[in-house]
């Protein structure tokens, strides 16, 4: 029988189960106000700090295997650069719009941490195999999986382009080797506070997540098995949760086992009935063949030749009999193998299914990519348009002003006057030379009549 090893994969997201409306409701029902529910979710500084000393292991001076794939060896100030670059451009933006200074935002990693509503950031647990599978397996044979988790993190950001990763540390040093991934989510184009915040909520729901999830333990599989030049498997996922199940869990599998079991013990006592026959058959072959057929001896019976061609027959047909028997048991190895295969085969199609689901859903991301940057380009081709008719407003007003000053200092009324003036704009820069040297030269000013001034002489 063909056996192709499974391994599970497990892809957790950091929450705080208390801020669901059911735990919030069971709250209020305790005396306490609160609830027992797990809360792991980086709700603020001292969180992320928690999380620092943890996946840096920093809380003692011992050494410990861990590998920093994506950071440096300091989760806090990874975040805080993080939402420097990614923030600093909006609350900039956000502030120049404030009149009051009390609502303006003097750093926004303080300002999230200090909001109870939102999350300061994220992290991600990938861990593939479980302790029984890597008990056995050496070190060397555990450090092969920095390539496909360096594989994960980059799959993770093709994926959620808006999951922005700011660390990323293997675990070595426990039984099973895994990801501990942190990053902020973030949400675009808002139309209160600032135009590009926090946003767990708008970029990990329930249905992204499980997306997510189904590409990225697919793409895991396929790492593993590049790495390791391996053909193994995934077990399959358990509907609704977020963990492996056993074949032994399928649905049918137990009718199926329990229906195999019966036929086998069918099959065995057949077996062992034949078994005994075959040994028999032996025995009674080997008197037939030296019964004497001539004379008589006492005690003992004579055949004649018909009896003893029957007999013979009679051997010849249990050996075919037995021989059949051991070409249905091989038939049914044969059919366990071809079922097995056909598993194997289905398993592959659904991979490939799950693959090409998570295709389609990269190349949703990357129309929403480019709807976006169209919109952005269309933006930019208004305000193009929007920059040139003011530009051919500004010529306009520039050329009237010219002419006008021209005519005014022509007439010789007052001249000193505009002269006085177009020096004052043209040493603040409103008037260029060319402009200017039109009011001083006398020669043109006489002529003036046969002077013509084009528009397109001002777009220089």
């Amino acid at each position: 029988m063909i056996y192709i090893p499974s391994l599970g994969y497990s892809f957790h997201l950091s929450n705080d189960k208390n801020k669901k409306n059911s735990s919030k409701a069971s709250a209020k029902s305790n005396l306490s106000g609160t609830t027992s529910n797990s809360n792991n979710a980086i709700q603020n500084a001292a969180g992320l700090s928690k999380c620092d000393n943890h996946n840096c292991r920093k809380y003692d001076d011992r050494e410990y295997d861990i590998e920093i794939i994506r950071g440096f060896n300091s989760i806090v100030n990874d975040v805080k650069k993080l939402y420097k670059n990614e923030f600093e451009e909006a609350r900039i933006e956000y502030n120049n719009r404030q009149i009051r200074d009390d609502r303006k935002i003097k750093d926004y990693f303080t300002h999230v941490s200090n909001n109870t509503k939102k999350d300061l950031a994220c992290e991600i647990i990938i861990e593939l195999g479980d302790m029984e599978f890597w008990s056995t397996k050496d070190m060397d044979y555990k450090k092969k999986m920095t390539n496909v988790f360096k594989e994960q993190v980059n799959d993770l950001e093709n994926l959620v382009p808006d999951f922005k990763i700011a660390s990323a540390i293997i675990h070595y040093d426990e039984t099973s080797p895994h990801l501990h991934i942190i990053g902020v989510p973030i949400k675009v184009k808002n139309k209160y506070g600032m135009s590009k915040q926090v946003g767990k909520s708008d970029v990990f729901t329930k249905e992204t997540l499980t997306r997510i999830q189904d590409r990225m333990r697919i793409r895991c599989m396929e790492s593993f098995n590049k790495e390791y030049h391996t053909n193994y498997k995934l077990k399959h996922k358990l509907k609704g949760r977020n963990r492996d199940y056993h074949i032994s869990e399928m649905e049918n599998y137990q009718k199926m086992k329990k229906s195999l079991e019966i036929h086998q013990n069918t099959l065995n006592k057949a077996k062992d009935k034949t078994d005994n026959l075959k040994n028999s058959t032996k025995e009674i072959r080997d008197m037939l063949e030296n019964l004497k057929s001539k004379g008589l001896i006492k005690n003992q019976l004579v055949l004649d030749v018909v009896d003893r061609d029957k007999a013979i027959v009679f051997v010849d047909l249990i050996d075919r009999t037995i021989a059949e028997y051991q070409s249905i048991q091989e038939l049914s190895v044969t059919l366990k193998e071809v079922e097995s295969e056909l598993l194997n085969n289905r398993d592959r199609i659904r991979l490939l299914l799950k693959n090409n689901e998570g295709l389609n859903t990269e190349v949703d991301n990357l129309k929403d990519k480019i709807k976006s940057k169209d919109e952005n380009i269309n933006d930019l081709k208004e305000e193009n348009s929007l920059l040139k008719s003011s530009l051919e407003h500004l010529k306009n007003l520039i050329y009237n002003l010219v002419q006008f000053l021209i005519d005014r200092i022509y007439r010789n009324k007052d001249k000193e006057k505009y002269m006085e003036f177009a020096k004052e704009l043209y040493e603040h820069g409103a008037l260029d030379e060319e402009d200017f040297n039109l009011f001083q030269d006398n020669k043109n000013l006489d002529n003036h009549k046969e002077l013509e001034i084009e528009k397109d002489d001002m777009e220089h």
